[in-house]
């Protein structure tokens, strides 16, 4: 039987736990800590609802109710278009067929802001050639304390970012470590093996992650911020961020940290730009 002809009832955002047999609690909606797929097709909209539909068992669906607070921030270029917006559809799977399939059952009649269509590389690496190893909640512990609300709702924020490749991949691969803090092979912190070590040194007292590096300004120690879920795809030109945190201030400061010096956003340009409440299941 293919993926389209088994289906399930979408009613609209009282029955997103059903698609994907969400862990207890219930209420929460999939695709937050949903093991993650290989395509996602991320569309916001003025539309105040999700059309009621029949869509693949196969796919999952989240849906997000557009909150105030995520700022501009310096070197952003989002067209007022595609800052904001009232609903995120969130529509992930393996199978791109079923993805556009239910995207095509389940969008709104109308206000379409913006759609991108990304992918993640069996390597995990993004359209850099590199695999982005920020520290993400790991426990049961640190997902109810750094993602989880206690009414089992979560804050997304999804930014679109252009990415200059060709700019990138031009730099000797030594710098284009540096400017990541993180090797391109081996995906191993430059610190060395294990977790990231912010504090490690060499004989002469130099930082092994240099102090512009992604790894060093995104991290949680840096930014004096809590720990998000990233769960960002590729899509054609460059990346598409998504996050998951308890607090929208956690993404904030990450972000201003990193815009105060983070080398690799000289080749990193955000175009759309929104924060949503992904609300729990009624």
């Amino acid at each position: 039987m293919s993926p389209l002809s088994r289906r399930r009832l979408f009613h609209g955002a009282a029955a997103l736990g059903l698609l994907s047999g969400c862990a207890t609690p219930a209420q929460r909606q999939p695709g937050v800590v949903t093991p993650q797929q290989l395509h996602c097709d991320i569309s916001v909209w003025d539309a105040a609802e999700v059309p009621k539909a029949q869509v693949s068992e196969t796919v999952t669906v989240t849906v997000g109710s557009g909150v105030d607070g995520l700022p501009e921030f310096p070197g952003d270029q989002v067209a007022p278009q595609h800052r904001g917006g009232r609903t995120l559809l969130q529509i992930c799977g393996d199978d791109p067929l079923a993805v556009q399939d239910a995207f095509g059952r389940l969008s709104p009649s109308g206000g379409l802001r913006w759609r991108e269509q990304g992918f993640r590389r069996h390597d995990n690496r993004n359209t850099l050639g590199f695999v982005d190893g920020i520290v993400v909640p790991k426990t049961p512990d640190e997902f109810a304390q750094e993602v989880w609300l206690p009414d089992g709702s979560t804050i997304a924020v999804v930014r679109r970012m252009r990415l200059d490749v060709a700019g990138f991949t031009a730099l000797p691969v030594e710098e284009q470590e540096r400017i990541f803090g993180r090797s391109k092979d081996e995906a191993l912190p430059l610190s060395g093996p294990g977790e990231v070590n912010l504090m490690a040194k060499t004989p002469d007292g130099q930082y092994l992650i240099p102090v512009d590096a992604h790894v060093r300004r995104a991290h949680p120690l840096s930014s004096g911020s809590g720990l998000m879920l990233r769960r960002s795809y590729n899509y054609a030109d460059g990346l598409l961020f998504i996050s998951f945190q308890r607090e929208l201030k956690t993404f904030v400061n990450t972000m201003f940290r990193m815009v105060d010096g983070d080398a690799l956003l000289r080749f990193a340009t955000t175009t759309s730009s929104a924060a949503f409440r992904i609300p729990p299941v009624s």
